[in-house]
């Protein structure tokens, strides 16, 4: 499917702000235009920028309910309470137990962790998981993304004398759970800067408060930050403020000395020795820590992340692995599955602007991965639906720009339980409900959806000639990772581009085309990449010009060092 290119000229009052920085950017134009469309209008802001510093990550007593917290926790340690840290089974869940976990045993013995089995206990704490914790004589739950719409669950803890301490990102609903504090910056009233964190995130700010309170040293806690920096990646929160600090600095730790666990994954991932980067957190490393609590249970992907036998560490990675390789063949065969009953139903040329699908034999694990792929390929807010404990149970994932929390939620009286994101909701519901929810989110979704929301879009950073693609532009690109939602790798246009004469099919089937490609502003030869483009190599191939829409990559695979790679995201020919 083609995309739509756009390109949002500056306004006047950015090109004035542009004009701040230009003299200091003057070798490389396009980096003063890429500086200020993330909001930076000053020379003082883009150092900041391009050097992301701890010190300028906020006080977390911002947060609201902080300073309760940090009391309920220091008098539990204080009194030799037992305390159970507990979170949600997929990488952000698992990330922050293994963070507070491992943080909070350095000072105090009489700690434990608990991942719910999705399957057994599903989403959340469980009245069966609290009555185990009133048995082993737990009296404080560290609960981490999760826990904000538990509120019939927590006030049943109060009951048996145990109090929860909630870290959660997840949007909160007006009533609330009566638990000793809840810490989550979507909170009604939150004036805390970085409204976009991760659960792990979270968990983070409450540990460095902790340390703050007791007056420790946040050595060993940043030590932690690449924990942090999966979690933001896998969970695709904003890459701005102090996500991309701690992601930044996360990163560093990755590459230089990163936890038993992550180096477990890291070398099973055949990352070694190569630079890691946001994408690998996305498309490799956070993947297989999901897997365990997909396929099997999440516990064991907390085991590996605060490992501290190296043999160990590598036996749950393995493990961790044949998870993630049964997760893609599951994966395929329910997404084949779901796409041909989409094809059956004519989804195609449906004028519905939304899909809902339902198979009680699915797997629970996968439709939310399953969701994703049909956004992908139709271009509409997408509802996966399985069986699972007699409640139709599932997961949902948008479009740009399109809030399906909302549009979920206009059903809220017809479901069992829902949460969750703007771009990604879990929810659940009777089976005999289904029919009613699916005339309710579409007809939402038709009321609300833009049209432009419904076809994809490629937004273009700015137009770039060849001759400006030089050595000091590319250096200052880099420093612009890491890369994310609300600073998104830069892309780029090249316009009435020529293939220099070997452009090359490749690949298994010949589908990519290997580019070898000049524009008449220099006469540097460019090699670019355009997977599943070979469409487009007649028109290459007869050296007539053409538009291109490109990040720049370092090419890894290439002899050279520091070599870079145009990464072709499409191409216009003026014959589609």
């Amino acid at each position: 499917m083609i995309s739509k290119w756009n390109y949002l000229p500056l306004t006047s009052d950015e090109q004035k702000m542009e004009t701040a920085l230009a003299a200091k950017y003057a070798s490389c134009p396009p980096v003063s235009e890429l500086l200020v469309q993330r909001g930076i209008t000053s020379v003082e802001e883009a150092e900041k920028f391009f050097r992301p510093s701890l010190s300028d990550l906020h006080d977390p007593f911002l947060m609201p309910d902080m300073d309760k917290a940090v009391a309920r926790l220091n008098r539990a340690m204080g009194l030799k309470e037992r305390i159970m840290v507990f979170g949600d089974y997929d990488v952000d869940g698992t990330t922050a137990v293994a963070l507070v976990y491992k943080y909070l045993r350095n000072f105090y013995s009489n700690i434990d962790f608990y991942i719910p089995t999705r399957y057994d206990e599903g989403y959340g704490v469980s009245r069966r998981a609290i009555e185990e914790f009133a048995e082993q004589g737990i009296s404080l739950v560290v609960i981490l993304d999760c826990g904000i719409k538990a509120n019939e669950e927590i006030e049943y803890a109060r009951s048996l004398g145990i109090d929860f301490i909630i870290c959660d990102h997840h949007v909160p609903d007006q009533e609330l759970p009566q638990a000793a504090a809840i810490l989550n910056p979507k909170m009604d009233g939150s004036t805390y800067p970085c409204r976009e964190l991760s659960g792990c995130g979270v968990g983070f700010k409450f540990m460095q408060a902790f340390a703050i309170s007791n007056g420790l040293p946040t050595t060993d806690l940043e030590s932690m930050l690449d924990l942090v920096a999966v979690s933001i990646a896998a969970d695709i929160v904003p890459m701005i403020d102090e996500n991309r600090i701690m992601t930044y600095h996360g990163l560093k730790r990755l590459n230089s000395n990163p936890n038993m666990g992550l180096r477990a994954i890291i070398k099973i991932c055949q990352l070694s020795g190569r630079e890691i980067t946001v994408s690998d957190l996305i498309f490799k490393i956070g993947p297989r820590i999901n897997a365990s609590g997909r396929m099997q249970c999440g516990s064991e992907a907390v085991e590996l992340l605060v490992a501290r036998d190296i043999s160990e560490a590598f036996e749950k990675a393995r493990n961790i692995d044949q998870y993630n390789k049964d997760r893609k063949e599951l994966d395929k065969r329910i997404t084949e599955e779901a796409n041909a009953i989409l094809e059956k139903r004519g989804e195609k040329e449906s004028d519905k602007k939304s899909i809902v699908i339902y198979n009680k034999d699915w797997h629970k694990g996968i439709i939310g991965i399953v969701a994703s792929r049909l956004t992908e390929l139709y271009y509409k807010p997408s509802v996966v639906l399985t069986l699972s404990d007699g409640l139709a149970t599932g997961s949902s994932r948008s479009v740009q720009g399109f809030d399906i929390y909302k549009a979920v939620e206009a059903s809220r009286d017809i479901l069992e339980n829902f949460g969750g994101h703007t771009y990604a909701v879990g929810l659940s519901l009777k089976e005999e409900n289904i029919p009613e929810f699916t005339r309710r989110f579409e007809e939402y979704v038709a009321a609300n959806i833009l049209p432009s929301q419904l076809e994809p879009q490629l937004d273009i950073d700015a137009y770039l000639n060849f001759s400006e693609i030089t050595n000091e532009f590319v250096s200052l690109l880099r420093r612009f990772n890491p890369f994310g939602p609300g600073n998104q790798k830069p892309v780029f246009c090249a316009r009435n581009v020529i293939d220099f004469g070997t452009s090359k099919l490749v690949g298994r089937n010949l589908e990519h085309i290997k580019l070898e490609l000049v524009d008449n502003t220099s006469g540097k030869v460019f090699n670019g990449i355009a997977f599943n483009m070979a469409r487009h190599f007649g028109h290459i191939h007869s050296r007539q010009p053409f538009d291109i829409c490109f990040t720049i990559e370092d090419n890894k695979h290439h002899g050279a060092s520091g070599a870079i790679q145009l990464l072709v995201k499409e191409i216009h020919t003026g014959q589609q």
